[in-house]
């Protein structure tokens, strides 16, 4: 069991550092509105991947023939163009003085922190390269094991990695935090256009990902 717990706290921390595109924006929502407007949107992130890892381990069967099957190409179009759509909005949303100035301010009401975890949930569920990212971590959870692990045991471990998860991710949130004193009108436009950029450039890889899977 102490194997089975170094393992999931280092695969935790590698994935944590994964430069994925709910990085950039926990980042954007840190700075811009604060820890807990972060926390929540972290939290929709958090949910959406339990959803996928519940899909992953109860249909592992089927996710590892829908990897190689005519299904994944749709779902990766999709998924890229969702991705492009909300980056190019991203990319393109104007900065107003007053927001730059709101230093301090975060959200008070329960509905904005409730908009931010729907954004972070959709998002990643957005993302169907999810599915099969947690199936490997399951598949590496496996490997290295003279016996398959018991339901308990990949439950075990698949929390342990959560939990590190989202212990970095709010790292990264309280340190984002910090560089709130030296926002400008700039330094936001260019977060935005940063943000934007990388959304879309993951939307273009998704659809030309799917593309190839179709001409195969």
């Amino acid at each position: 069991m102490t194997e089975l717990f170094l393992k999931a706290i280092v695969t935790g921390l590698i994935l944590s550092v994964m430069l994925g595109p709910a990085f950039f924006l926990l980042l954007e929502t840190s700075i811009k509105k604060g820890i807990r407007a972060a926390l929540a949107f972290d939290a929709g992130v958090l949910l959406s991947d339990i959803i996928y890892i519940i899909i992953a381990y109860v249909f592992i069967q089927q996710v590892e023939e829908l990897s190689s099957g005519g299904d994944n190409a749709l779902i990766r179009a999709i998924g890229g163009t969702l991705f492009l759509v909300y980056g190019y909005i991203t990319f393109v949303k104007k900065v107003g003085n007053i927001q730059v100035k709101k230093t301090r301010g975060t959200y008070t009401e329960s509905k904005d922190y409730w908009i931010l975890f729907i954004k972070g949930l959709l998002l990643n569920l957005a993302n169907p390269l999810v599915i099969f990212y947690w199936f490997s971590v399951m598949a590496l959870g496996q490997s290295g094991s003279e016996n398959s692990l018991s339901s308990f045991e990949m439950f075990i471990y698949l929390l342990v990695i959560l939990f590190t998860f989202f212990s970095i991710d709010v790292l990264k949130i309280v340190g984002a935090k910090k560089l709130r004193p030296f926002i400008t009108a700039g330094l936001l436009r260019s977060l935005n256009r940063v943000t934007g950029s990388i959304l879309m450039g993951f939307g273009v890889f998704l659809v030309i990902n799917s593309v190839v899977m179709w001409l195969r």
